[in-house]
């Protein structure tokens, strides 16, 4: 899978267990994002520690799931300006520093994260 900056990119405001796949993760983009998941834009899904992050993308011809788990540290999930909003929008850039361990508050790499 290749993600490109033209890419739309939502992130799940509330903490999803991550243990879902395909069809539970479609069911929770409709049912609590209010988007269509064979939208081509990537949903973004963090769990309660924060310790794990879950993609989710129609490329066209089928879903991809990705995961990644952190062996230590946390990453920082954004807050919305409106606690009642269930989304952001981030622009492809933001999800490549919050997942580069950059917390998007400060602009800061968090104390876990070395690049080799």
């Amino acid at each position: 899978m290749i993600l490109t900056h033209s890419v739309k990119v939502c992130l799940a405001t509330q903490p999803c267990d991550l243990r879902k796949s395909f069809d539970t993760l479609s069911c929770v983009v409709e049912e609590q994002l209010k988007e269509d998941p064979l939208s081509s834009k990537l949903f973004v899904f963090l769990n309660k520690r924060c310790d794990r992050v879950k993609l989710l993308y129609w490329d066209g011809t089928g879903l991809w799931v990705l995961m990644k788990r952190l062996e230590r540290g946390t990453f920082t999930r954004p807050k919305p300006s409106d606690q009642s909003n269930s989304k952001l929008h981030l622009k492809p850039e933001a999800l490549e520093m919050l997942l580069s361990g950059i917390d998007l508050k400060d602009g800061m790499q968090r104390s876990w994260y070395q690049n080799d």
